[in-house]
């Protein structure tokens, strides 16, 4: 008599699932998107809104004055807050494993390369910043364009993705 002596592998019927795999790499890319975007809150957007900082750029009679400066100043700051607390609450559906998560880290995405588009159009329309900005801002939009080019896709097709959240 012959025995078959493969064991039996319990697999989860539904295929991957879980916060592992490559969504590790999401969760260490929005950690580290939160911490750059306090890192350059309390570094550039907080000292521009000190009376001094405020007054040489967007006071007529200021040499560095350009239109432009006091729309793209708080332009800035409320984009950061946003993105801050925007973060949060994809961390929160995420480790709660909310089936919105997905269409959530697509906004993230497609939102971050729209701002970056929209921040280097606006940056380069001042004369005194244009040069010292442009290679800056365009890796910034080329930064958004390969995250969405990988990330967006990936919350479309994959089965982790699937299995995890948009059950």
């Amino acid at each position: 008599m012959e025995t078959n002596s493969t064991p039996i592998i319990n697999e989860d019927p539904r295929g991957l699932s879980g916060l592992g795999g490559w969504l590790i790499l999401v969760q260490i890319g929005i950690y580290v998107t939160m911490v750059m975007f306090i890192l350059q809150f309390v570094t550039y957007t907080l000292p521009s809104f000190q009376p001094e900082t405020w007054h040489r750029l967007t006071s007529v009679d200021s040499e560095n004055y350009h239109p432009l400066w006091g729309p793209i100043l708080v332009f800035e700051m409320l984009y950061n807050v946003l993105v801050f607390f925007f973060c949060l609450f994809i961390l929160l559906n995420m480790y709660q494993r909310k089936a919105r998560l997905p269409r959530l880290m697509i906004i993230f995405y497609s939102t971050s390369l729209g701002i970056a588009i929209v921040d280097t159009l606006l940056l380069n329309m001042i004369p005194s910043i244009r040069d010292l900005e442009e290679v800056s801002s365009l890796k910034d939009v080329f930064r958004a364009v390969v995250a969405c080019a990988i990330w967006i896709p990936y919350f479309i097709t994959s089965e982790r993705v699937r299995n995890t959240f948009v059950r």
